[in-house]
Protein backbone atom coordinates (compact mmCIF):
# COMPACT_ATOMS: atom_id res chain seq x y z
CA UNK A 1 0.00 0.00 0.00
CA UNK A 2 1.20 3.71 -0.88
CA UNK A 3 3.26 5.33 1.79
CA UNK A 4 4.03 8.42 0.22
CA UNK A 5 2.54 10.84 3.47
CA UNK A 6 -0.92 10.37 1.96
CA UNK A 7 -2.29 11.00 5.81
CA UNK A 8 -0.81 14.78 5.79
CA UNK A 9 -1.79 15.51 2.00
CA UNK A 10 -5.53 14.38 2.72
CA UNK A 11 -5.42 16.09 5.93
CA UNK A 12 -4.04 19.07 4.63
CA UNK A 13 -6.65 19.42 1.64
CA UNK A 14 -9.89 18.71 3.63
CA UNK A 15 -8.49 21.17 6.25
CA UNK A 16 -8.29 23.65 3.18
CA UNK A 17 -12.19 23.09 2.47
CA UNK A 18 -13.63 23.16 5.78
CA UNK A 19 -11.21 26.33 6.04
CA UNK A 20 -13.61 27.77 2.98
CA UNK A 21 -16.61 26.49 4.64
CA UNK A 22 -15.69 28.50 8.27
CA UNK A 23 -14.84 31.32 6.06
CA UNK A 24 -18.53 31.71 4.26
CA UNK A 25 -19.66 30.93 7.82
CA UNK A 26 -17.48 34.00 8.85
CA UNK A 27 -18.46 36.26 6.09
CA UNK A 28 -21.99 35.74 6.66
CA UNK A 29 -21.35 36.33 10.15
CA UNK A 30 -19.93 39.60 9.58
CA UNK A 31 -22.62 41.11 7.32
CA UNK A 32 -25.52 39.90 9.82
CA UNK A 33 -23.56 40.65 12.84
CA UNK A 34 -24.25 37.30 14.67
CA UNK A 35 -21.79 34.20 15.14
CA UNK A 36 -23.76 31.76 15.19
CA UNK A 37 -23.41 30.77 11.28
CA UNK A 38 -19.43 30.30 12.28
CA UNK A 39 -21.20 27.27 14.34
CA UNK A 40 -23.60 26.30 11.66
CA UNK A 41 -21.97 25.86 9.09
CA UNK A 42 -18.91 23.80 10.87
CA UNK A 43 -21.82 21.78 12.16
CA UNK A 44 -23.09 21.41 8.38
CA UNK A 45 -19.82 19.93 7.42
CA UNK A 46 -19.65 17.25 10.45
CA UNK A 47 -22.66 16.20 9.35
CA UNK A 48 -22.61 15.41 5.61
CA UNK A 49 -18.87 14.12 6.41
CA UNK A 50 -20.40 11.65 8.34
CA UNK A 51 -23.44 11.01 6.70
CA UNK A 52 -21.47 10.94 3.18
CA UNK A 53 -18.76 8.66 5.39
CA UNK A 54 -21.38 5.96 6.40
CA UNK A 55 -23.12 5.50 3.82
CA UNK A 56 -21.16 5.96 0.43
CA UNK A 57 -21.62 2.64 -0.63
CA UNK A 58 -25.08 3.34 -0.79
CA UNK A 59 -24.93 6.31 -2.55
CA UNK A 60 -22.66 4.94 -5.01
CA UNK A 61 -24.38 1.91 -5.95
CA UNK A 62 -27.39 3.30 -5.86
CA UNK A 63 -26.89 6.29 -8.58
CA UNK A 64 -25.52 3.55 -10.82
CA UNK A 65 -28.70 0.90 -10.71
CA UNK A 66 -25.94 -1.13 -9.90
CA UNK A 67 -26.73 -5.14 -9.05
CA UNK A 68 -25.21 -7.69 -7.08
CA UNK A 69 -23.58 -10.55 -8.69
CA UNK A 70 -23.08 -14.37 -7.56
CA UNK A 71 -19.98 -16.35 -8.75
CA UNK A 72 -22.15 -18.05 -11.13
CA UNK A 73 -23.14 -15.15 -13.04
CA UNK A 74 -19.71 -13.68 -12.73
CA UNK A 75 -17.25 -15.89 -12.66
CA UNK A 76 -14.09 -14.52 -13.90
CA UNK A 77 -14.92 -11.08 -11.63
CA UNK A 78 -15.12 -13.29 -8.44
CA UNK A 79 -12.04 -15.34 -9.07
CA UNK A 80 -9.87 -12.18 -9.58
CA UNK A 81 -11.44 -10.30 -6.71
CA UNK A 82 -11.03 -13.34 -4.48
CA UNK A 83 -7.22 -13.75 -5.60
CA UNK A 84 -6.74 -10.55 -5.35
CA UNK A 85 -8.04 -10.13 -1.50
CA UNK A 86 -5.82 -13.27 -0.28
CA UNK A 87 -3.00 -11.97 -2.16
CA UNK A 88 -3.27 -8.83 -0.15
CA UNK A 89 -5.00 -10.34 3.23
CA UNK A 90 -7.84 -8.67 2.91
CA UNK A 91 -11.50 -9.60 3.51
CA UNK A 92 -13.44 -10.23 -0.44
CA UNK A 93 -15.68 -6.88 -1.00
CA UNK A 94 -19.61 -7.51 -2.14
CA UNK A 95 -19.76 -7.28 -6.14
CA UNK A 96 -21.82 -5.67 -8.27
CA UNK A 97 -22.64 -4.99 -11.69
CA UNK A 98 -24.00 -1.97 -13.27
CA UNK A 99 -26.60 -1.84 -16.27
CA UNK A 100 -24.45 0.28 -18.67
CA UNK A 101 -22.74 0.56 -21.52
CA UNK A 102 -20.33 2.88 -20.53
CA UNK A 103 -17.37 1.25 -19.39
CA UNK A 104 -16.05 1.98 -16.37
CA UNK A 105 -15.66 0.57 -12.81
CA UNK A 106 -15.35 1.90 -9.02
CA UNK A 107 -15.25 0.70 -5.29
CA UNK A 108 -16.65 2.51 -2.26
CA UNK A 109 -17.22 1.90 0.87
CA UNK A 110 -16.01 3.19 4.24
CA UNK A 111 -13.36 -0.10 4.73
CA UNK A 112 -12.55 -3.31 3.94
CA UNK A 113 -14.96 -4.86 5.85
CA UNK A 114 -17.74 -2.72 3.83
CA UNK A 115 -16.44 -2.53 0.84
CA UNK A 116 -18.24 -2.86 -2.81
CA UNK A 117 -16.52 -3.17 -6.06
CA UNK A 118 -18.70 -2.61 -8.68
CA UNK A 119 -18.17 -2.90 -12.74
CA UNK A 120 -20.42 -1.81 -15.39
CA UNK A 121 -21.81 -4.29 -18.84
CA UNK A 122 -19.85 -2.04 -20.66
CA UNK A 123 -16.03 -2.84 -19.27
CA UNK A 124 -17.21 -6.38 -18.33
CA UNK A 125 -17.74 -6.96 -22.53
CA UNK A 126 -14.52 -4.53 -23.44
CA UNK A 127 -11.73 -5.54 -21.89
CA UNK A 128 -10.09 -9.05 -21.45
CA UNK A 129 -9.47 -10.89 -18.54
CA UNK A 130 -6.24 -9.78 -18.08
CA UNK A 131 -7.34 -5.94 -18.48
CA UNK A 132 -10.08 -6.63 -16.20
CA UNK A 133 -7.67 -8.20 -13.43
CA UNK A 134 -5.77 -4.85 -13.58
CA UNK A 135 -8.75 -2.57 -13.14
CA UNK A 136 -9.83 -4.79 -10.30
CA UNK A 137 -6.62 -4.33 -8.70
CA UNK A 138 -6.46 -0.70 -9.18
CA UNK A 139 -10.07 -0.62 -7.85
CA UNK A 140 -8.92 -2.55 -4.71
CA UNK A 141 -6.48 -0.05 -3.76
CA UNK A 142 -9.00 2.19 -3.46
CA UNK A 143 -10.34 0.45 -0.59
CA UNK A 144 -7.04 -0.56 0.92
CA UNK A 145 -5.21 2.61 1.41
CA UNK A 146 -8.73 4.02 2.59
CA UNK A 147 -9.47 6.61 -0.35
CA UNK A 148 -13.27 6.46 0.25
CA UNK A 149 -13.22 8.13 3.13
CA UNK A 150 -11.09 11.02 1.36
CA UNK A 151 -13.48 11.02 -1.43
CA UNK A 152 -16.46 10.58 0.67
CA UNK A 153 -15.55 13.63 2.68
CA UNK A 154 -13.97 15.89 0.01
CA UNK A 155 -17.54 15.28 -1.85
CA UNK A 156 -20.11 16.15 1.04
CA UNK A 157 -17.87 19.53 1.93
CA UNK A 158 -17.41 20.64 -1.51
CA UNK A 159 -21.08 20.12 -2.18
CA UNK A 160 -21.94 22.06 1.21
CA UNK A 161 -19.99 24.71 -0.03
CA UNK A 162 -21.08 25.20 -3.16
CA UNK A 163 -24.74 25.31 -1.86
CA UNK A 164 -24.10 27.51 0.72
CA UNK A 165 -22.28 29.79 -1.57
CA UNK A 166 -25.22 30.12 -4.03
CA UNK A 167 -27.89 31.02 -0.89
CA UNK A 168 -25.50 33.90 -0.57
CA UNK A 169 -25.70 35.18 -3.98
CA UNK A 170 -29.58 34.48 -3.81
CA UNK A 171 -30.18 36.19 -0.17
CA UNK A 172 -26.89 38.90 -0.26
CA UNK A 173 -25.85 37.49 3.35
CA UNK A 174 -28.93 38.80 5.13
CA UNK A 175 -28.27 42.07 6.71
CA UNK A 176 -27.62 44.42 3.29
CA UNK A 177 -26.86 47.52 5.64
CA UNK A 178 -23.67 45.86 6.37
CA UNK A 179 -22.60 43.64 4.18
CA UNK A 180 -20.13 43.91 1.58
CA UNK A 181 -21.73 43.27 -1.81
CA UNK A 182 -18.51 43.31 -3.30
CA UNK A 183 -17.14 40.30 -0.83
CA UNK A 184 -20.40 38.62 -1.05
CA UNK A 185 -20.28 38.30 -4.84
CA UNK A 186 -16.33 37.21 -5.16
CA UNK A 187 -17.15 34.59 -2.23
CA UNK A 188 -20.40 33.10 -4.08
CA UNK A 189 -18.52 32.99 -7.10
CA UNK A 190 -14.90 31.50 -5.97
CA UNK A 191 -16.07 29.67 -3.19
CA UNK A 192 -17.60 26.93 -5.02
CA UNK A 193 -14.39 27.04 -7.93
CA UNK A 194 -12.29 26.63 -4.83
CA UNK A 195 -14.33 23.55 -3.37
CA UNK A 196 -14.14 21.94 -6.81
CA UNK A 197 -9.85 22.43 -7.02
CA UNK A 198 -9.57 20.88 -3.75
CA UNK A 199 -11.83 18.19 -4.55
CA UNK A 200 -10.12 17.72 -8.04
CA UNK A 201 -6.51 17.37 -6.69
CA UNK A 202 -7.74 14.74 -3.77
CA UNK A 203 -9.38 12.51 -6.93
CA UNK A 204 -6.01 12.90 -8.64
CA UNK A 205 -3.66 11.73 -6.39
CA UNK A 206 -5.69 9.03 -5.52
CA UNK A 207 -5.90 8.08 -9.18
CA UNK A 208 -2.41 7.98 -9.44
CA UNK A 209 -1.78 6.40 -6.05
CA UNK A 210 -4.15 3.47 -7.00
CA UNK A 211 -2.65 3.01 -9.96
CA UNK A 212 0.42 2.29 -8.34
CA UNK A 213 -0.54 0.17 -6.05
CA UNK A 214 -3.20 -2.33 -7.89
CA UNK A 215 -0.03 -2.79 -10.89
CA UNK A 216 2.02 -3.50 -7.55
CA UNK A 217 -0.74 -5.91 -6.21
CA UNK A 218 -1.38 -7.75 -9.68
CA UNK A 219 2.58 -7.80 -11.08
CA UNK A 220 1.41 -6.23 -14.35
CA UNK A 221 1.60 -2.83 -14.92
CA UNK A 222 1.14 -3.31 -18.68
CA UNK A 223 -2.29 -5.02 -18.36
CA UNK A 224 -3.69 -1.57 -16.58
CA UNK A 225 -2.25 0.32 -19.18
CA UNK A 226 -4.12 -1.66 -21.41
CA UNK A 227 -6.85 -1.19 -19.67
CA UNK A 228 -6.47 2.51 -19.23
CA UNK A 229 -6.26 3.08 -23.04
CA UNK A 230 -9.45 1.06 -24.08
CA UNK A 231 -11.24 3.01 -21.55
CA UNK A 232 -10.30 6.09 -22.55
CA UNK A 233 -11.62 5.56 -26.66
CA UNK A 234 -14.34 3.55 -25.02
CA UNK A 235 -15.65 6.48 -22.65
CA UNK A 236 -16.30 8.65 -25.79
CA UNK A 237 -17.93 6.56 -27.58
CA UNK A 238 -20.43 5.34 -24.84
CA UNK A 239 -20.11 8.30 -22.05
CA UNK A 240 -22.79 8.20 -18.99
CA UNK A 241 -25.09 11.68 -19.07
CA UNK A 242 -23.54 14.51 -17.51
CA UNK A 243 -26.80 15.94 -16.70
CA UNK A 244 -27.35 13.70 -14.13
CA UNK A 245 -26.00 14.68 -10.67
CA UNK A 246 -25.74 11.30 -8.94
CA UNK A 247 -23.94 10.65 -11.77
CA UNK A 248 -22.06 13.77 -11.31
CA UNK A 249 -21.21 13.17 -7.46
CA UNK A 250 -19.90 9.58 -8.02
CA UNK A 251 -17.55 10.02 -11.23
CA UNK A 252 -14.84 11.15 -8.88
CA UNK A 253 -14.93 7.36 -7.91
CA UNK A 254 -14.81 5.47 -11.04
CA UNK A 255 -11.76 4.87 -12.74
CA UNK A 256 -12.37 6.98 -15.91
CA UNK A 257 -14.10 10.17 -16.25
CA UNK A 258 -17.25 8.73 -17.85
CA UNK A 259 -18.29 12.08 -19.36
CA UNK A 260 -17.53 12.54 -22.58
CA UNK A 261 -15.48 16.02 -23.62
CA UNK A 262 -14.44 16.74 -19.91
CA UNK A 263 -12.19 19.54 -20.10
CA UNK A 264 -9.13 18.96 -18.71
CA UNK A 265 -8.60 22.04 -16.24
CA UNK A 266 -11.95 20.39 -14.36
CA UNK A 267 -11.50 16.59 -14.34
CA UNK A 268 -11.53 14.51 -11.84
CA UNK A 269 -9.01 12.20 -13.18
CA UNK A 270 -5.70 12.74 -14.49
CA UNK A 271 -4.84 12.79 -18.20
CA UNK A 272 -4.57 8.78 -19.23
CA UNK A 273 -1.31 9.58 -21.47
CA UNK A 274 0.35 10.81 -18.11
CA UNK A 275 -1.43 7.48 -16.55
CA UNK A 276 -0.23 4.84 -19.17
CA UNK A 277 3.05 6.41 -19.29
CA UNK A 278 3.85 6.17 -15.50
CA UNK A 279 2.51 2.21 -15.53
CA UNK A 280 4.82 1.69 -18.25
CA UNK A 281 7.50 3.27 -16.46
CA UNK A 282 6.83 0.80 -13.86
CA UNK A 283 7.05 -2.24 -16.10
CA UNK A 284 9.96 -0.65 -17.28
CA UNK A 285 12.07 -0.16 -14.22
CA UNK A 286 10.73 -3.88 -12.98
CA UNK A 287 12.87 -5.27 -16.02
CA UNK A 288 15.52 -3.01 -15.45
CA UNK A 289 15.43 -1.36 -18.46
Amino acid sequence: MHNHNNGLKTAGLLGGMFALLLAIGALLASGTGSSSFIWIFALIGVATTAYGYWNSDKLAIRSMQAYPVTEAEQPAMHRIVRELSIAAQQPMPRLYVSPTNAPNAFATGRNPENAAVCCTEGILHLLNERELRGVLGHELMHVYNRDILTSSVAAAVAGVITSVAQMMLFFGGGDRRNSNPIALIAMSLLAPLASTVIQMAISRTREYDADEDGAKLTNDPLALASALRKLEGGVQRAPLPADDQRLVNTSHLMIANPFAGARKLFATHPPMDDRVARLEKMAGQSLGY
